[in-house]
């Protein structure tokens, strides 16, 4: 049985997105107990974030598609203060949070060059 697909499920950047939602999930499972409801939930909350305005947005007007990516932008920075806090907290390794910097880099990349490019197509 053939798998329906929507559009946005083919783009690049939304599948980075899902990695990096399943790499925050991952990474939270270790934080303590007491921080299910504080900074585990705040972080994954905003990965998941990321992922959602890129399928809400790819559904739109580039206009609106570049709005949605912007706020990608937004929850993506919200991942590396989670990140930030989590190595200050000691909840996870220096190593980790680079790891998860570098992974939220790559992401803001695709996610800007995306911007970009919907930008040209509309200047156009």
């Amino acid at each position: 049985m053939k798998e329906t697909k929507f559009k946005f499920e083919d783009l690049k950047v939304y599948n980075k997105a899902l990695d990096f939602v399943d790499l925050a999930y991952k990474t939270c499972d270790n934080f303590p107990k007491t921080e299910r409801y504080a900074l585990s939930s705040q972080f994954t909350r905003a990965a998941v974030s990321i992922a959602l305005n890129i399928a809400e947005g790819s559904s739109d007007t580039d206009k609106q598609f570049n709005r949605f990516l912007q706020m990608a932008l937004d929850s993506l920075n919200e991942c590396v203060v989670c990140s930030t806090i989590a190595q200050r907290q000691g909840f996870i390794t220096s190593e980790t949070n680079n790891d998860l910097r570098k992974k939220l880099v790559e992401l803001s990349k695709m996610i800007t060059s995306l911007q970009k490019y919907l930008k040209t197509k509309t200047n156009h």
